[in-house]
């Protein structure tokens, strides 16, 4: 089993930054992808980026330019620098774990085994 906590969520000013870290305990030998995932109040999940084990990345048209995911697979963890911050960024913010290892579509949430409890991002104004 693999287990993921987020961090790093606050609120900040438009134009502003963030980032946000998410660390993956147990058997984590068997993550492939990681993916940041989001929702925003009355709103579907929506995908944010991923990043495959070997530092693949992929990123919604939403967030390319502004948000760089990374991964320390020493530590274990996922990152999302978030900059340039605007207030359509306000959500639930979601880390995932693929365990399978046999993710066709890095994008959609059902790639994923494992989702941590997420962390608020409120970007105001």
């Amino acid at each position: 089993q693999v287990q993921l906590v987020e961090s790093g969520g606050g609120l900040v000013q438009a134009g502003g930054s963030l980032r946000l870290s998410c660390a993956a305990s147990g058997r984590t030998s068997t993550v492939y992808f990681l993916g940041w995932f989001r929702q925003a109040p009355g709103k579907e999940r929506e995908f944010v980026a991923a990043i495959g084990r070997s530092g693949g990345t992929y990123y919604s048209d939403s967030v390319k330019g502004r948000f760089t995911i990374s991964r320390d697979n020493a530590r274990n963890t996922v990152y999302l620098q978030m900059n340039s911050l605007e207030p359509e960024d306000t959500a639930v913010y979601y880390c995932a774990a693929d365990t399978d290892g046999r993710v066709v579509n890095p994008r959609r949430p059902s790639s994923y085994e494992v989702w941590g409890q997420g962390t608020l991002v409120t970007v105001s104004s």
